[in-house]
């Protein structure tokens, strides 16, 4: 199923005597995930129409759990299992505030189910296994090197990421175990992780912590029961002085504001603003999508005074048909 340079190389590979379960049927949860998205969908434009990576198979009902990029508007996916077994699924929900996706095979995967864990239970410089779909030889030996906030550019923050090293190849949606054999997160992106001046490379892995409470509604009605939290449809990026606007989305509040790539935000609801944690935990705290943000912005050395009207993500997205 996989060509011999799309393995991760010997030396991270998983060392048997290091885990407490059997490395293979663990790793048959691990499925390949391809995804087809329209062409105008609303997130084709930055992620792409084709897109490919990896699931975990959470229920022996064939629920795969995912990074929720991967499934985004999805119209067609399909899961390859380690025997090459291909079957169609369909997408059940994708979690902004989490950034999980949950995708239903259509089919029989005859793959034994993953257990679930708790990443609150795993300490820093622990081992664990960050696995793509493919079994061992997709498969890296990791050390968790860190876990705290992480803020992303496009409007998303948790609480409690885990970060590990070395970084997987082929990281999205791969699944993270601990030593037990438990899955206890979801591969998202490759990040430079630690100090400025000794940066890392290391993968930015999603605690499925985050995913119990809402597992039953994502499920069940395809969203998690909370309300929508306040979307401005801005990229930014950290800098001294203020958030820099790297872009907008089309089409979405901040664009319709008036707001430019190269502004910059000093203040959000008349409190000032350096990084992305503070500027989310304002936004999110003045109510739910909908409601008015005063932006206080410097462009071109003048400084303005902006209003954006909020809105709800998921309502621009392509929503996945549901029987």
């Amino acid at each position: 199923m996989h060509h011999d340079d799309e393995s991760v190389p010997p030396q991270i590979r998983p060392r048997p005597r290091h885990f407490r379960f059997p490395l293979e049927q663990v790793l048959r949860s691990v499925v390949a995930l391809e995804a087809e998205v329209p062409p105008d969908a609303f997130t084709a434009e930055v992620l792409g129409t084709e897109r490919a990576g990896s699931g975990v198979v959470i229920h022996e009902s064939g629920l795969v759990l995912t990074i929720g990029y991967l499934v985004c508007e999805a119209a067609e996916i399909r899961l390859t299992t380690r025997e090459g077994r291909v079957v169609p699924a369909s997408l059940l929900a994708y979690d902004f505030e989490t950034g999980f996706g949950l995708v239903q095979a259509e089919a029989p995967l005859q793959v034994p189910p993953a257990e679930l864990g708790r990443a609150a239970d795993v300490r820093v410089g622990e081992r664990l296994l960050v696995a793509a779909a493919g079994g061992p030889e997709r498969t890296v030996e990791a050390v968790l090197l860190r876990r705290r906030l992480f803020a992303g550019y496009w409007e998303y923050m948790i609480e409690d990421a885990l970060f590990t090293a070395p970084p997987h190849p082929f990281w999205g949606g791969t699944g993270c175990f601990d030593r037990n054999g438990l899955l206890i997160g979801i591969g998202s992106l490759l990040v430079q992780s630690g100090e400025e001046a000794h940066p890392e490379r290391a993968n930015m892995i999603v605690p499925v912590d985050l995913l119990l409470p809402v597992l039953d509604d994502l499920r069940v009605h395809g969203a998690a029961r909370r309300r929508p939290r306040p979307w401005l449809g801005l990229y930014l990026e950290e800098s001294e002085g203020g958030l820099v606007v790297m872009g907008t989305a089309r089409g979405g509040p901040a664009a319709r504001a008036g707001l430019e790539a190269g502004d910059r935000i000093y203040e959000i609801a008349g409190l000032p603003v350096a990084d992305l944690a503070d500027f989310y935990e304002i936004l999110w705290s003045l109510g739910e999508a909908g409601v008015e943000v005063p932006l206080a912005v410097l462009r071109d050395e003048r400084r303005l005074a902006l209003s954006v009207t909020s809105a709800d993500r998921s309502r621009f997205l392509t929503r996945p048909p549901r029987s």
